[in-house]
């Protein structure tokens, strides 16, 4: 049993109580797939729950921006980038400091498990964007009726199970090509030893599915369950708003999970 979470954008109210509904349920196991600051008012707070709390975390393209540099990046996203770092790099106390500029220098850009869930035999890839770029490429939805050829060449690098974020969209895609809605499935995807499934957990801390809800997921035998969860997205607008650097978007799009 364990729990993926994506996505947290340094808005440490929807990470907070992720995490809490995570340990009621007995998960002792997190794995995050990256894009652990940007956006947010609470870079360094997300970075020590996320060290404190995950086995691992993947390299994300935020996560990149701020210890790298931002590419291909909107203003307000670059701005953010640059916020971030220099919340970072102002951090007096030099344990914490170092802390987390290794944890971002050492993310990987992907991992790969070999488990059983349940009974089922299962080789579990975890990407932050996709199985073939996996730092900055979008898989849509859409992508399934408009660019086929696309997710099927994206499933010739998925062996079995590929979790991703980077959309902030949840659902499942198949190698037919085709794509589900968590709710279409019941919340809940059954894990099949002959089927492909690439699947987007969603983002904890800005939903864009025009649900505002934090969304995580979590296997259970050989089950992905969808999660979805209330916070007070409020307080996360009303910190955003007050610092000039970042934009006001960032704040108002968490109302209505776009």
């Amino acid at each position: 049993m364990f729990a993926v979470v994506s996505d947290i954008h340094s808005n440490i109210e929807a990470l907070s109580v992720v995490l809490a509904d995570i340990e009621k349920r007995g998960i002792k196991t997190i794995y995050c797939l990256g894009d652990v600051v940007g956006y947010g008012p609470n870079p360094k707070e997300c970075l020590d729950l996320i060290i404190e709390k995950t086995k691992w975390c993947i390299l994300g393209n935020h996560d990149y921006a701020v210890f790298y540099e931002p590419t291909n990046f909107n203003y307000g996203a670059e701005q953010a980038s640059f916020w971030s770092r220099e919340v970072l790099e102002t951090e007096e106390e030099k344990q914490p400091r170092d802390k987390r500029w290794s944890f971002l220098g050492e993310l990987p850009m992907r991992r790969t498990l070999k488990s059983k869930l349940g009974t089922k035999a299962a080789t579990i890839d975890f990407v932050h964007a996709s199985p073939r770029r996996p730092i900055n490429e979008y898989i849509f939805p859409d992508d399934v009726y408009t660019n086929p050829m696309k997710v099927r060449l994206l499933f010739e690098r998925v062996k079995h199970i590929c979790f991703v974020g980077h959309t902030h969209m949840p659902g499942v895609f198949l190698d037919e090509p085709d794509f589900y809605l968590p709710a279409e499935l019941g919340n809940v995807y059954p894990i099949l030893e002959d089927e492909k499934a690439i699947i987007n957990i969603g983002s904890v801390g800005q939903p864009r599915d025009k649900d505002n809800r934090a969304s995580y997921a979590y296997a259970d035998n050989n089950e992905i369950h969808f999660v979805r969860l209330e916070y007070d997205y409020k307080a996360t607008m009303k910190k955003i708003l007050a610092i000039d650097r970042l934009d006001n978007f960032h704040a108002e799009r968490l109302q209505n999970g776009r």
